[in-house]
């Protein structure tokens, strides 16, 4: 058993520190290359840099050549000379080889040669750059000396989009930062930036013709900061946005690490920073404001009038001059259609193209922007809902909302890039022990890395459409720059390999074998990460009133201090974390707080059953001794009753001295959650007449209730009747549906 411990400033905390062996160097260097190549040959021997080494290149490899160079001298101090083969004859001297041919189709891959005389990269300009990427990987940074294994490599990518989303208009990051993320996502073979730049909390982009739409829709006056739902804002007017030249600049700083910027201006719907700038785009004419929460609105842009087409072809016109990339992202995702069955010119609209409804009139609204971009050359890409009421002729789908949507666009022949949100919203948590705040959601390494983009219902003929993949990255809760980091490293290593390497080729031993290198990088290029994946697995039983806490580790070597479950006898928070043989930590530590009561572990019985997608552990949940203090980020710690009442009754085994009850709900109005409409304490001797404790009940704590009745009586049975609170009023949202009743832990003292 592992002793308890105290920490100054925090009351009962236990420290569990595990031994696990040093897992550093127990695999080649080619095998911990990611994304790993399609064909390796290790051969004796290695190629080591010295001063006399060059790098020798052609016309096409110039840039290459260049980008090997400035790496070696940044993170080495190494200035190798440079030459161009097309004028200078081969040296004697230990070179690195880069020749590149003219053809720009990537599907070709590369071809290197590694001996103790030279290094040979060969293909097309964008694959010896790849080429490169997986040449550095093969250095072990732990060594002072530059030394490449010798073998060779034949590689080409799994699949033609590889994608990394970034959300600018939540949250606004510098310039120099996005160029050190697309620096990471050169590094990993990614080759699509989807560059989010407007929606409801931000407009981030300069567009000449229409300043307002950056000086005033850039601008939101305050930031929530507290989970969805809450009121707790910041109060701090919140700005920003790119200039055409920022723009120009972060493109070209793409295009030399072979990445397409696809640019995403958000249509119809997400549109409140557009509407607060120019009010005549909308239904109803305003007054709006640039969101300072998270979520829909129902204000959209108004489809019924010629304006607002007017307004957005002008945008385009000014977006696709700053973007050469053959596609523009157009959103059409979440659009209301409240205020299109209100308005006039929408209704009107509807009649006079002889459509269904407002379905049909989204569906008319996606195909007029599509005709209009692809007369200029560009295709669309939009969110799986451009397919209600009949798909645009050429549009590719991004399917968010599971697969589902994508696998009907193959099947139609259109082109697909799947993001569904599990497993690839990088803004879920990456572990159950996730302490920072988040969108909810569980993505583990492990999940993205398991991910097929090809869907096994799709034929072989309709796979062909699926260009591939990307990973999201919504910042409603990445508020800085390191904290997107974090949430984005290590799992777009995982991305990496999922979409360059064949299915048959990935291996999750040894991929997981390879983080420890791969972080190295990480460290080295100075990226902040999460280590979630050497996490330790937390299991929590309550029996005869007593609470076990089960630490594992999945890390193969792992061994624990302990040979049985730690039994929790005190309520308090405790921590734990794995760490090294030195004693050095890392994994993430577990926080865990726990209530000891009369109640914990015992009998409990419901009159209703939860609703089955919040009832995972049922009726002991209410008694488990674990209080969720992270609300919907923790939603499963939670029982929740949709339109139904709590009564739940709790066996005490005998008739026992009671001071004080107590329960715990949770209440989050924006998504349907309220408050009980009442609480009752009731005890019984025999578990069938029942009497009410009359005393008045004290209700503490916002978001997290706490109902409180305070006694001096004795009994065996305790029962807890929470009323739900019935319809959501109407002006609210989830307006005239049955309000959710969320209860945590029944505490009896």
């Amino acid at each position: 058993m592992l002793p308890t411990t105290m920490k100054s400033g925090i009351k009962k905390i236990l420290l569990c520190c595990i031994s696990i062996w040093a897992s550093c160097c127990s695999y080649g260097q080619f095998d911990a290359v990611v994304p790993y190549p399609a064909e390796i040959t290790p051969l004796s021997g290695y190629f080591e840099l010295n001063q006399k080494t060059q790098i020798a290149f052609n016309k096409q490899s110039r840039n290459a050549a260049k980008y090997l160079h400035d790496y070696l001298f940044d993170y080495h101090k190494t200035d190798l000379k440079m030459f161009n083969t097309d004028s200078s004859g081969v040296i004697d001297n230990k070179i690195i080889l880069l020749k590149a041919f003219k053809t720009k189709q990537e599907h070709l891959g590369y071809d290197m040669q590694i001996d103790s005389n030279q290094i040979t990269i060969s293909g097309n300009e964008t694959s010896v750059f790849h080429g490169i990427q997986t040449l550095i990987q093969l250095q072990n940074i732990a060594e002072r000396k530059i030394r490449f294994p010798a073998g060779t490599i034949r590689d080409k990518a799994y699949m033609r989009y590889r994608g990394m989303h970034l959300d600018c208009s939540r949250h606004f990051f510098s310039k120099a930062f996005i160029k050190k993320y697309l620096d990471l996502m050169a590094f990993y073979k990614l080759n699509t930036f989807h560059w989010h730049l407007t929606d409801d909390q931000g407009w981030r982009i300069e567009i000449k013709k229409y300043p307002r739409l950056s000086q005033i829709g850039g601008c939101r006056n305050q930031t929530l900061v507290g989970p969805y739902g809450t009121d707790q804002y910041d109060g701090k007017k919140y700005c920003g946005y790119y200039s055409q030249e920022d723009i120009k600049e972060i493109v070209a700083y793409a295009s030399s690490r072979h990445i397409e910027v696809i640019p995403e201006i958000e249509m119809p719907g997400h549109s409140m920073a557009a509407l607060t700038a120019y009010p005549y785009l909308g239904c109803t004419g305003g007054p709006y404001k640039t969101m300072e929460t998270w979520g829909v609105s129902d204000e959209v842009m108004c489809a019924g009038k010629d304006s607002t087409f007017t307004f957005l072809q002008d945008v385009l016109d000014e977006v696709i001059q700053l973007f050469p990339s053959g596609y523009v992202h157009i959103g059409g995702d979440e659009c209301p259609k409240l205020r299109w069955k209100n308005c006039r010119a929408c209704l009107s609209r509807i009649e006079k193209q002889g459509l269904h409804d407002a379905e049909q009139l989204q569906s008319y609204f996606i195909k007029r922007i599509e005709s209009y971009l692809n007369s200029k050359g560009k295709k669309i890409i939009g969110w799986d809902e451009i397919m209600e009421g009949g798909l645009a002729p050429n549009a590719t789908v991004m399917s968010w909302r599971g697969e589902s949507g994508g696998i009907t666009a193959a099947k139609q022949h259109h082109d697909v890039i799947m993001t569904p949100g599990k497993p690839l919203y990088f803004d879920y948590s990456q572990s159950t022990n996730e302490d920072s705040l988040t969108q909810g959601g569980l993505n583990t390494l492990k999940d993205v890395y398991d991910y097929n983009p090809i869907p096994s219902t799709l034929n072989a003929d309709e796979h062909r459409f699926i260009l591939g993949a990307q990973a999201n990255v919504w910042t409603e809760y990445m508020d800085n720059e390191k904290k997107v980091e974090y949430m984005i490293c290590p799992r777009i290593i995982a991305l990496a390999e999922m979409l360059w390497t064949k299915q048959e080729k990935k291996n999750w031993k040894r991929f997981e074998s390879a983080i420890p290198r791969q972080l190295e990088f990480l460290t080295q290029k100075k990226f902040h990460y999460s280590k979630a994946n050497f996490d330790l697995a937390s299991n929590i039983t309550t029996t005869n009133g007593k609470i076990a806490w089960e630490l594992t580790s999945k890390k193969e070597g792992a061994t624990c201090i302990y040979d049985e479950p730690m039994s929790i006898d005190t309520s308090g928070t405790y921590t734990a974390y794995l760490s090294d043989s030195s004693g050095k930590q890392i994994s993430s530590v577990i926080k865990q707080q726990f209530l000891v009561h009369l109640g914990t572990g015992k009998k409990i019985t419901l009159k209703t059953q939860p609703h089955q997608n919040y009832s995972r552990g049922g009726a002991t949940t209410l008694v488990d001794g674990i209080l969720n203090n992270k609300g919907m980020q923790k939603s499963s710690l939670f029982l929740g009753f949709w339109g139904t009442d709590l009564e739940a009754t709790i066996d005490l085994e005998k008739r026992t001295p009671i001071q004080k009850i107590q329960l715990h709900s949770f209440e989050q109005a924006a998504s349907w959650i309220y408050p009980p409409a009442s609480v009752s304490f009731l005890v019984s001797d025999d578990g069938m007449n029942f009497e009410k404790i009359e005393s008045n009940i004290e209700t503490t704590g916002k978001r997290h209730l706490v109902y409180e009745i305070k006694t001096s009586i004795q009994a065996r049975y305790v029962k807890v009747v929470a009323l739900n609170f019935g319809l959501i009023p109407d002006a609210q949202p989830g307006g005239g549906n049955q309000a959710w009743l969320f209860a945590d832990e029944i505490t009896i003292d």
